[in-house]
Formats: structure tokens, C-alpha cells, sequence
């Protein structure tokens, strides 16, 4: 029999992913939530680069984690945990996509290949003030309107690029794509958003769909209340 893994709440921010998931797979709601605060930002990007809505896209997260978290006696660590939690969440979020729009293909990863709202930073040097406030709020506004109006198949590699701060051949990696087909799509992103945001916003994607704080929380509160009415914690 494995011992059983003790890891003090203080010191679940710290712990390495393979410690939580084997705290996770002894029903142990901080494991749980821990991971969740952890994955939201990339996994709800990942959605959002597939979905329309900000709605939808924390559907499909929502989804992605309660089947991951009722499966995890499928997750033989051959991959790590977060990697398999994203494969999970593409395939829901390009199903999800299918049913809407019937007519058209997208990528996907095959689920047998499966083993798987931070503010744009500003100049300091002084209190924020109501002004500074509303300026994030509008460009933060404007960068995501921007964004969301790209065809999916560019969103979602531009949002792992510039919002997640992946690599090419870590993008290849995760959706099951050639390198060059990575580039290129990112080309294009890059060439639909320049003429309007570039020139003025330079480096400040990172700011676009984000997912914490309350956000967060509501989301690790829904999932943990699933996975005890079925038993799973």
C-alpha cells in the first residue's frame, strides 16, 4: 500500500502537481482546490480560444475539471496532470463548438492521445486613482474585443502564445499540430490584430481573458459541490 501523503494546507501553494494530484486521488478537498486556482487561467483561455462567449468557455472548464477529477484512476502519469487536464478541455470546448456550428471542422486532439483577470501592467509611481482605472478597463475592453473577433483556430494559439506564454513547439505540442502550422496561424492572428491595437498596446495580451479571484473561487466552489454529490470527495 503507498502511504498516505500529508501536506499541510499552508503548504499546498508550494507543493509539486504530482503531490496534489496524489492528495487529489485521496479526496482531499484542498489537493482539489489548489489545483483548480492553479489551471483556471490557461484552461479558461484555452476554452475561450475555441468558444464566442465567456460563458460557455467556463462551461466547458467547469466540465473539463469534474471529468478529470471523477476519472482520476484513468491518469496513469504518463503526461502531466495539467497537459491532460488541457487535452480534456480542448475536446470539450471543439465538441461544444461542433454542436453549434455543425458545418464547419476545427481541430481537436483525439481523447485516446489523452494520458493525459490580471490588469494590463502600467507605468507605477503613483496611487492607481479612478482615471488609471478606467483607462485598464477600457484597453483591457478593447484588446479582448479584438481578440475574440479572430477565428478560433488563430484565437487559441494566439491566447497559449501571448496570453499563456507558451512556446511554438509547446502549442504544437499540446493541440496535436505541425510547428509550421503554429507559426502560421500565428502570423495571421498577429496580422488581423496589428493595424488596429499593436502599435499602442504592445505587450500587453497578457491582460486578455482572465480568470481569478472571485471568478476563482466560484469556480472551485461549483466543481467541489459536484464531485461530493457524486461521491468523488
Amino acid at each position: 500500500m503507498i502511504p498516505k501523503l500529508r501536506v499541510t494546507h499552508s503548504d499546498l501553494r508550494n507543493a509539486p502537481e504530482d503531490e496534489l494530484v496524489a492528495l487529489a486521488r485521496e479526496r482531499s478537498e484542498g489537493a482539489v482546490r489548489e489545483l483548480i486556482r492553479r489551471l483556471n487561467p490557461r484552461l479558461f483561455r484555452v476554452a475561450r480560444g475555441l468558444l464566442d462567449s465567456d460563458a460557455e468557455a467556463e462551461e466547458v472548464v467547469q466540465e473539463a475539471y469534474l471529468a478529470a477529477f471523477t476519472r482520476l484512476h484513468q491518469f496513469r502519469n504518463e503526461a502531466r496532470f495539467s497537459t491532460w487536464v488541457t487535452r480534456i478541455t480542448l475536446n470539450a470546448a471543439a465538441m461544444r463548438r461542433r454542436r453549434s456550428r455543425p458545418s464547419k471542422e476545427y481541430d481537436t486532439v483525439a481523447e485516446d492521445d489523452v494520458e493525459g483577470r490580471r490588469v494590463l501592467a502600467f507605468p507605477t509611481g503613483g496611487p492607481p486613482g479612478p482615471e488609471a482605472e478606467l483607462g485598464r478597463s477600457q484597453i483591457r475592453g478593447m484588446i479582448e474585443a479584438a481578440v475574440a473577433a479572430l477565428p478560433p483556430e488563430l484565437r487559441l494559439v494566439f491566447l497559449l502564445k501571448e496570453a499563456e506564454g507558451m512556446s511554438v513547439l509547446a502549442i504544437a505540442r499540446e493541440l496535436s499540430l505541425n510547428p509550421i502550422t503554429v507559426k502560421t496561424r500565428l502570423f495571421r492572428a498577429r496580422r488581423r490584430l496589428r493595424v488596429s491595437l499593436e502599435t499602442r498596446l504592445k505587450g500587453g495580451f497578457e491582460a486578455a481573458f482572465p480568470f481569478d479571484g472571485a471568478r476563482c473561487a466560484g469556480m472551485a466552489d461549483r466543481v467541489i459541490e459536484t464531485l461530493r454529490k457524486h461521491g468523488s470527495l
